[in-house]
Order: structure tokens, then C-alpha cells, then sequence
């Protein structure tokens, strides 16, 4: 980066790495936009725990295919026994983001995919307030401007400007589901501040797809938990081939969020934090303009204003991003390894 700006070259050093960008931004932006397709009259007519579930279960063939890639399945399962107390860890962070992903089909029905990503920036606020009050870090001036300006792009987008809707009737809806946008936003902020004490503690001497494998397999059991409560986990399975394996918008959904995993970790390795920010904010207004036109779902003045507060904050915050403390010496990973480790993780679950 030059004194003046960021000049094209530097952010994309090859021509690889910007068929990469792309591609981040088109899983992403699709994943809202298929989960939207597959709904009818704002319902869907799947069992969404399923669909998460064999999602993770997806996830966790793809991580076994890659760590076998360079080593061998009897090697996997020795270190799977070996660190069966990290196995037990990762039943925290799975939890979290077991109930994030299901949140996620909940609040898609609630919220149009633009304004669903938009609120779901919410996070940032949330680890700034999370390492302000607990880890006791002083946030700058700079980086409280990006969360004050993030939470009033949020709030601009749910300002209802238009005279002839319900306005009663729309605030208990948007305050029901405000609720949980939040809490899917503290479940991945939790789930990441728990993956750190992980990879810098119990898991870091653990090979990294071992450790994906930890997480799939402690998910997928938390999906099958959820559905034994809801009583109707026989009747799931009993119903998965007609309503998953032979239904294209499902399958579409599953394999693009695998997708997702698989492009974010190439992401990661090619290119760097301020291009991830520009593809957040691009992902805001390629769903927003390809929701207007395969869903007729209106670009309204408060919708391009919150997208250009937001993006502008989260540009902001990339500058001046909150940080915990460095690792201390000695020990075996280090801070930018943990990080994108981190990211990867918690985009997998977005």
C-alpha cells in the first residue's frame, strides 16, 4: 500500500487471486439469495436442522479428504484419540455455531438477504464491546467512530419511510427479530473468542484440519441433539432423501456453503484484510441489487444509505481493527497463523 492509496496490482497480485475474489463474493452473496429461493411464502417446507446438519456433515468429509491429502485416515484417527480432551473442547464453539446456523434460515425468513448482511455486521460492534469490557482493551477513536457509525447505518436500515405500511404491526416484527440477529451475532463472537483460547492453548500443538474435524463432528452432534428435543428426529431422517437429497435448492445450499469453506481459506492465502473489507461491502450491494432483481425486492433510500454507512465503517474498522494481546514467547503459533485460522473458522458459519 502506497502513502496515497492502494493501487490495483497490490491487491491483486495475480490473476488467480482475483478470480479468488470473485468467487468469495458470489458464494457469499448466494448463499442468502438460495436460502431465499427455497423458501415458499416466506416458510420453508424442509426440516432446516437437517439441511444444517448434513451440511456440517459435508464439511467434515471435505476436511478428511484434505488432511488425508497429506496424511493418512489410521494417522487421523490417532490423533483424534490422542486429543480427545480438544474434541471435548470444541463442544463450546459447536454449540454456538450450531445455533447460529439455524438462527441463520430463521432470520433469512424474517429479513431480506441485503438487510440480513447488514445486520449481521452487528458483530463487529459486539467483539468491540467484548474486548472493551472483558479483556479491559481501550478502544480508539477511531475505532469506537467505526461502531458508532455501524450501529446507525443498522439503525437507517430499519427505519420504515414508507406512509402506507403498519407501522405497529412492523415493529413488533423487526424488534422479535432484532433479538435474534443479536444473539446469532454473540454466537459467533463467542465462538470466536473461544477458538482462540483453543488454538493458543489445548489445540495449538493440533493439526488444523484435525481440529475442523473436531468441530464438524461435535456440530453435527448438536444438530442431532436439537432435533431429538423437537421430538421429530426419526421423522427428519425418515423424510431427508425426499426433502434434501432430491431437492435441487437444498443440495444448492449445502454445496455452496461447503464452497464457502473451501474459498475462504484460499481467500486467506492469496489476498489480504482490506480486500476482505471491500468484499463486505461489495457483498452488500451485489445482494441488494440481485435481490431487487430476482425478487423484486425494492432498493429503498435508507437501504443505500445504511449500505454506504456501514461500508464505510467497516472500512474504517479494518483500519484499526481491536486486537487481544500478542502470544507470549515460546509459544507454538503465532497471532497472524491464529487469526486467519479464526476468520476462516467463523466465515465457514456465516
Amino acid at each position: 500500500m502506497s502513502g496515497t492509496g492502494v493501487k490495483f496490482v497490490q491487491l491483486f497480485p495475480s490473476k488467480c487471486s482475483a478470480v479468488i475474489f470473485a468467487l468469495y463474493i458470489a458464494l457469499f452473496v448466494n448463499q442468502g439469495i438460495i436460502i431465499k429461493w427455497s423458501q415458499e411464502g416466506g416458510e420453508y417446507d424442509y426440516n432446516i436442522v437437517i439441511v444444517v446438519l448434513m451440511t456440517e456433515v459435508l464439511k467434515l468429509v471435505c476436511s478428511i479428504i484434505l488432511y488425508c491429502k497429506e496424511n493418512t485416515l489410521s494417522s487421523l484417527f490417532v490423533e483424534v484419540v490422542k486429543h480427545k480432551k480438544v474434541l471435548y473442547l470444541y463442544m463450546v464453539p459447536s454449540s454456538l455455531y450450531c445455533l447460529y446456523n439455524n438462527l441463520s434460515f430463521v432470520n433469512l425468513a424474517a429479513f431480506d438477504p441485503p438487510t440480513y448482511y447488514l445486520l449481521l455486521q452487528l458483530r463487529v460492534v459486539i467483539t468491540g464491546l467484548i474486548f472493551q469490557l472483558v479483556f479491559k482493551k481501550q478502544l480508539s477513536r477511531k475505532q469506537w467512530l467505526s461502531l458508532v457509525l455501524l450501529t446507525i447505518g443498522c439503525m437507517i436500515k430499519n427505519l420504515n419511510l414508507d406512509s402506507n405500511h403498519s407501522l405497529p404491526k412492523a415493529r413488533f416484527h423487526i424488534n422479535i427479530n432484532i433479538i435474534f440477529i443479536l444473539i446469532q451475532t454473540i454466537c459467533s463472537c463467542l465462538a470466536g473468542v473461544y477458538n482462540e483460547y483453543l488454538l493458543k492453548s489445548e489445540g495449538s500443538g493440533v493439526n488444523i484440519f484435525v481440529q475442523n474435524v473436531f468441530m464438524y463432528v461435535d456440530s453435527i452432534l448438536c444438530n442431532i441433539t436439537v432435533l431429538f428435543i423437537q421430538g421429530n428426529l426419526i421423522q427428519a431422517f425418515d423424510n431427508a432423501s425426499s426433502h434434501i437429497f432430491m431437492e435441487p435448492k437444498v443440495l444448492l445450499i449445502m454445496f455452496n456453503n461447503a464452497a464457502i469453506g473451501i474459498i475462504t481459506s484460499f481467500f486467506l492465502k492469496n489476498l489480504n484484510s482490506i480486500v476482505k473489507t471491500f468484499a463486505s461491502a461489495l457483498e452488500l450491494i451485489f445482494s441488494a441489487v440481485l435481490c431487487w432483481i430476482l425478487f423484486d425486492i425494492p432498493i429503498h433510500l435508507n437501504t443505500a444509505i445504511a449500505i454506504t454507512i456501514v461500508s464505510f465503517a467497516v472500512i474504517i474498522y479494518s483500519r484499526n481493527p481491536v486486537q487481544n494481546n500478542r502470544l507470549k514467547s515460546g509459544d507454538n503459533i503465532d497471532d497472524e497463523e491464529t487469526e486467519k485460522f479464526i476468520e476462516k473458522r467463523d466465515s465457514q458459519f456465516v
